[in-house]
């Protein structure tokens, strides 16, 4: 399950489970306050930004030179570029700070990011065995001339699978980082597989955009998307050559963001292609 759907809005797993750790430590920190000490409340949102502050920090130092030639993209979070460990370890030197400031709000304080931290902790491990559980589904998509492919097809190589459509905004503008990325990796298959559109508007936005995408691929009924639990775009899927899911995006992508993401393949060198199915490089093949 990669998004949530809370009445009209869709969030994605991992931002929920963030805010339910955040609630959860604010109120147990609350119910200990109530027996003796500081209500840690506002401390810990103050924490929360700060640990959101300094992982943000930490990924665009670690992708600075793609940051660079656009400065303006360090302060855009919808690429989700955000390092774990330097998060964590402003959360700690915050809370240490706070902690020799005011002792009446140790306990509180140390209780709430506890009980946040435990259930970040297993909701994360819980999400990422389920995810590197799931293998590639069996799912017949088409392509632009109308013939049908399974997409296990494309089992064999590492594989990205970017689910979109030309009427959204995110889609289009990550495209063109898409096409860079599948010039720059040929050892990577990416597939766009439209969703719920016509060859034929989508031949016509490439065509107006001047983009030119390997392996498109077409899926009207959103079976792909049932599959693998998102219900919003863009949505990207990473797959290893066994064909199991190791990571997923959900918004826009930027270039750091897909470099961070592409770092897991690395692990696993891809085997030699000899399915012809993917060597296919036609814009609509």
């Amino acid at each position: 399950m990669l998004t949530v759907n809370l009445g009209p809005l869709t969030m994605a797993f991992n931002h929920l489970l963030l805010l339910c750790a955040l609630a959860l430590a604010s109120l147990v920190g609350w119910r200990v306050a109530r027996r003796g000490g500081d209500n840690p409340e506002s401390v810990l949102f103050y924490l929360f930004l700060l640990g959101l502050l300094g992982a943000r920090l930490g990924f665009v130092l670690s992708y600075w030179p793609l940051y660079r030639a656009d400065p303006l993209q360090i302060v855009d979070l919808r690429d989700g570029g955000f390092l774990l460990w330097p998060g964590l370890a402003v959360v700690a030197l915050g809370a240490l700070w706070q902690g020799w400031r005011r002792p009446t709000l140790r306990r509180p304080l140390g209780w709430g990011l506890f009980s946040g931290a435990l259930l970040w902790l297993l909701g994360s491990l819980a999400s990422h065995l389920y995810e590197t559980g799931t293998q590639l589904p069996e799912v017949s998509l088409r392509k632009g001339n109308g013939q049908a492919v399974q997409l296990t097809e494309y089992r064999g190589r590492p594989l990205v699978i970017n689910l979109w459509a030309t009427w959204c905004p995110p889609c289009r503008r990550e495209m063109p980082v898409l096409q860079q990325a599948q010039h720059e990796h040929p050892d990577i298959t990416f597939l766009f597989v439209n969703q719920g559109e016509s060859p034929q508007t989508v031949s016509t936005f490439l065509a107006t955009t001047g983009l030119n995408l390997s392996h498109v691929l077409f899926d009207s009924g959103g079976q792909l998307a049932q599959k693998v639990g998102s219900m919003a775009l863009p949505t990207t899927l990473f797959y290893n050559a066994e064909g199991r899911l190791i990571g997923s995006h959900l918004g826009e992508l930027s270039r750091a963001s897909l470099s961070h993401a592409l770092e897991s393949f690395e692990r696993t060198p891809a085997p030699a292609v000899t399915d012809t199915a993917r060597n296919d490089t036609c814009t609509l093949c």
